[in-house]
């Protein structure tokens, strides 16, 4: 609602406010009965009026028998009181006997009383036009502070619940390393100055989603106890050229005052994309603001004493200016956490949840590989949740694994019906997976087979590395490959080519993608040689990426479509022969999948005789 509506709705309240006191005061008041001139001489003659009040034009006269009662009568204004009654041959024995007083009215009250009917409207339309000039003043100063800068910023002696510190941040070791000298240069610039060291203008956080970029900048704001603007790079992007160049230039004049002080971008590469693109032209306004950006880290003018940092997950993306030593000179990369760092953000985001004795961290941190920080707390919040749906005072062991499955796949669907041939389809399916998985020798390990639908796979096999994976070899992809055919072999072994389901079809395509990159992008493939085919055609990012990167020619292009079928096909029969060989392990599994629908590693290697 419109702050001049709010502001019209007020004062007509206020008004029928008081207008409904002053109503109900004059109706519970006691009101003078009025009656005529000739009236009040007869009651004057008979001796029964007690006294008469003149005020102005009101002869108000007071009875004897009933003293609360009075009779108004009115006069001329400017007419005496003896001019008025000498007409009517009142006794002057009974009018001497009466008490007369005469009351003058006051000049506020009198002027009050004459002017108050035209005063009252134009007081009210003056009401109405202040209130409006205030609102179009409001307006006027939005505008005017159209283009300053809408940072929030946090001060050190504010305690405020955003502000954490490097105690509340597991894992980047490394990273914390890097930023622990720029906390130290704020609180103790003068040991820098004194050995010649220039701090770095700018540090870039870059990092996959969810590894904690952000975090560890609200970390550097708690550390080093010195105010703290942050905004996101989308904040200074409008659809009016130079608005956002203006509140960069805002932004930093605040800073350079509060100094010393840091300024936080995050997403920076909302602003920071690569400049010549050719889209919006010469008086783009993503580029203008990125120019200012420029000019303010590293410009003529001198920048003392604040140190910016930014955020962001497409590095890549990013103008090589911001990339320059003097600007973001300083370049902080957040890995995905390995086991061990796994389990130290496990325990921070178990605090204050009641965790049961049986619940072991470094056995979920085992199970989660290439899970950040975000995902991580995530598991334990969606742990927690599940502990209250069961009516559970403490999360276990099981919750939290079952969590782990509900976050990498989806929730499981025990509520859906199926038929007794897709339950047995479903079965041979997810053992064909896990039957090749096991017999592989670079397989990743087999955890768990299930018939039990999630998200939306009919079944699943889930299989984990053993640690954590930084490189991949050839034979890991080929085995792995071999693995995502299975569940296709195995349905055309048991059921025939004219039975084969549409189950497969995602496997397919993870095996094709797999099979494109080895052939393609990691020089796989003994006929095409060590070189990389389609340069960035995975991505289309910019005009200068629109057009087609297709770095090969058509006669290539066969090639290339030729040793993907090969490596396919060589799955294809690997697959085929690990499940002939092993055809009675996989018969049992199938058995007992349908009989408990959800096998365990422990249950599933003794099924296997391993």
């Amino acid at each position: 609602m419109p702050s001049f509506l709010k502001n019209f709705i007020a004062i007509f309240v206020v008004l029928f406010l008081v207008a409904s006191v002053m109503s109900y005061a004059s109706s519970h008041a006691e009101k003078a009965e009025e009656i005529g001139i000739s009236g009040l001489v007869t009651l004057i003659n008979e001796g029964k009026v007690k006294s008469i009040d003149v005020t102005g034009d009101t002869v108000t006269a007071t009875l004897i028998e009933d003293g609360a009662k009075k009779q108004e009568v009115k006069k001329e204004v400017g007419q005496s009181f003896s001019e008025f009654v000498q007409p009517y041959n009142v006794a002057p024995e009974k009018l001497a006997a009466v008490d007369i007083r005469i009351k003058e009215e006051s000049g506020a009250l009198y002027w009050f009383k004459a002017l108050a009917p035209y005063l009252f409207p134009f007081l009210l339309l003056g009401g109405i036009l202040y209130f409006m000039t205030r609102q179009v003043s409001g307006m006027n100063n939005k505008a005017m502070g159209f283009g300053q800068s809408s940072a929030k910023v946090m001060k050190p002696e504010e305690k405020n619940p955003q502000i954490k510190t490097f105690a509340d941040v597991a894992g980047a070791r490394e990273a914390k390393e890097e930023l622990v000298e720029i906390v130290d240069f704020l609180k103790r610039p003068k040991k820098y100055s004194d050995m010649g060291a220039k701090i770095p203008k700018g540090v870039l956080l870059m990092g996959s989603p969810g590894t904690g970029k952000t975090l560890l900048a609200k970390a550097v704001a708690g550390e080093a106890g010195v105010p703290f603007f942050h905004m996101s790079g989308s904040e200074f992007v409008e659809m009016f050229v130079g608005v956002g160049a203006s509140r960069v230039r805002d932004l930093f004049n605040k800073a350079k005052k509060a100094a010393p002080a840091i300024i936080f971008i995050d997403e920076i590469d909302a602003v920071g994309r690569k400049r010549g693109a050719g889209l919006g032209g010469g008086h783009d306004e993503r580029e203008q603001t990125l120019n200012q950006i420029l000019v303010e880290m590293d410009g003529f003018e001198p920048n003392a004493g604040v140190i910016i940092m930014a955020a962001t997950n497409r590095p890549d993306v990013l103008d090589q200016a911001l990339l320059r030593p003097g600007r973001f000179d300083r370049q902080v990369v957040i890995d995905m956490p390995d086991i061990a760092e796994r389990e130290e953000i496990l325990k921070v985001h178990a605090k204050g949840k009641p965790m049961a004795a049986d619940v072991d961290l470094r056995k979920v941190a085992e199970r989660t590989p290439g899970m950040a920080g975000a995902d991580l707390e995530n598991l334990l919040n969606e742990a927690s949740i599940l502990a209250v749906r069961q009516e559970k005072t403490e999360v276990t062991q099981d919750m939290i694994l079952e969590s782990i499955e509900k976050v990498l796949i989806g929730p499981a669907k025990k509520s859906r019906v199926m038929t007794d041939k897709e339950r047995e389809m479903t079965a041979y399916h997810e053992a064909g997976h896990a039957i090749v998985g096991h017999f592989m020798k670079h397989a990743d390990a087999v955890r768990k087979v299930s018939i039990i639908g999630r998200g939306r796979a009919g079944g699943y096999t889930l299989s984990m590395p053993e640690g954590d994976v930084r490189y991949t070899t050839i034979a890991q992809m080929k085995d792995q490959m071999a693995m995502i055919m299975g569940g296709y072999v195995t349905e055309k072994l048991i059921y025939g080519d004219d039975q084969l389901s549409t189950g497969p079809s995602s496997d397919l395509k993870k095996a094709t993608q797999l099979a494109t990159k080895m052939v393609k992008m990691y020089g796989m493939s003994d006929k095409l040689g060590p070189r990389q085919y389609g340069e960035n055609e995975e991505f289309i990012f910019l005009a200068q990426e629109i057009h087609d990167k297709k770095n090969y020619s058509e006669k290539t292009a066969e090639v290339i479509d030729e040793e993907i079928r090969l490596v396919l096909d060589e799955a294809l029969t690997r697959a085929k022969e690990t499940i002939v060989a092993h055809r009675a392990q996989m018969d049992a599994l199938v058995k007992r999948l349908l009989e408990v629908e959800t096998v365990e590693q422990e249950e599933f290697r003794a099924i296997m005789g391993a």
